[in-house]
């Protein structure tokens, strides 16, 4: 063979593998583009997550769980945001009769507890400082004054509001006037103190909350308003407490949750009890979660569990997971 010839069939040779080479390695990296395939970001929900201190009232009341503890808890569980409950730290509070060095250390405290695990004090709920909606006026002036302590404390933590109750008559418009005292009173002290004051439906008329809805809009004040709760829509009772007993009048849920919207500067997801599947039993999260929405509210939303039938802790897990899979099926 002439060595031009073996030259030409050399050179052929090199072209003929270059080719199939640069085809194997096209059919490879066409073959990556296809395996690299991203799995679609999961929605976040629209409110952010925090937990009401009640949910732990049983492992602090009856198990001698250090109520300081809480910010641990909640961030163990996943929680970003802190409401505290007044009524965790009485025994304490009480034995030095509420001074403000008994006051200042509570603070210091709860402060060092949120600073350190990185969550954010929201609210703190008032209760046993007396009936701001008493028809005694003397006694309402009284129990307005014994709230001023506790707006000083939320403004020292950095909480948007205190949570605080309104019992009074169960004649509806002598409680809507006495309510609307109170409140403006007492929020007219928060304010200097960037500090709202909010009312939960908790029993008696403010469970009504078309009534709540109208002293809201008598009051007519930019820092006070609402904290719609999922449940608690008792207007009245067996033994006609405001808790406790068998009710036998209750405020429509849904209807309720929608009136209160319109003034809210927080959110309690109340919880019972669950089925296999997740849901609560009593209330339609996805309901009540398409109304939070709709009024365009995009804050906190506090877990509150108060079921018997599970634990506090499992009960808390289970109310998060179902605020978070029927958020996920909203509009």
């Amino acid at each position: 063979m002439k060595k031009s010839e073996l030259l030409k069939r050399v050179l052929l040779g090199v072209i003929v593998f270059s080719m199939i080479y640069s085809c194997k390695e096209a059919k490879k990296e066409e073959k990556q583009e296809v395996i690299e395939v991203k799995e679609p970001v999961k929605a976040k929900p629209f409110f952010k997550l925090s937990l009401a201190q009640w949910s732990i009232h049983k492992m602090i009341l009856e198990e001698g769980l250090d109520p300081y503890s809480f910010a641990e808890k909640a961030k163990s569980w996943g929680f970003e945001g802190l409401e505290y409950v007044s009524q965790l730290y009485k025994k304490e509070l009480e034995a030095a009769n509420y001074s403000k060095e008994a006051m200042a250390s509570f603070v210091k405290k709860c402060n060092e507890e949120s600073n350190k695990h990185g969550l954010k004090n929201l609210i703190i709920m008032i209760d046993g400082q007396g009936d701001l909606a008493t028809t005694n006026a003397k006694e309402r002036k009284l129990a307005v004054e014994n709230h001023y302590k506790w707006v000083d404390a939320a403004a020292a933590m950095g909480c948007h509001s205190i949570r605080v109750n309104l019992m009074g008559s169960k004649i509806a418009e002598e409680w809507v006037l006495n309510a609307v005292d109170g409140l403006k009173q007492l929020a007219t002290y928060a304010k200097d103190k960037h500090v709202n004051v909010i009312v939960e439906n908790h029993g008696g008329l403010s469970s009504n909350a078309s009534k709540l809805a109208e002293v809201m809009e008598k009051v007519g004040m930019d820092n006070c308003g609402t904290l719609p709760d999922f449940g608690n829509f008792c207007v009245k009772r067996k033994d006609g407490s405001y808790y406790g007993s068998e009710c036998i009048e209750e405020y429509d849920n849904y209807k309720g949750v929608e009136e209160l919207m319109p003034f809210a500067k927080a959110v309690s997801a109340k919880s019972y009890n669950f089925d296999e599947a997740g849901n609560e039993t009593k209330l339609d999260y996805g309901k009540l979660l398409q109304i939070v929405k709709n009024e365009g509210y995009n804050g906190f939303i506090g877990v509150e569990y108060e079921g018997h039938k599970m634990g506090e802790e499992d009960g808390i897990l289970a109310t998060k997971n179902l605020l978070i899979a029927a958020s996920a099926k909203l509009k």
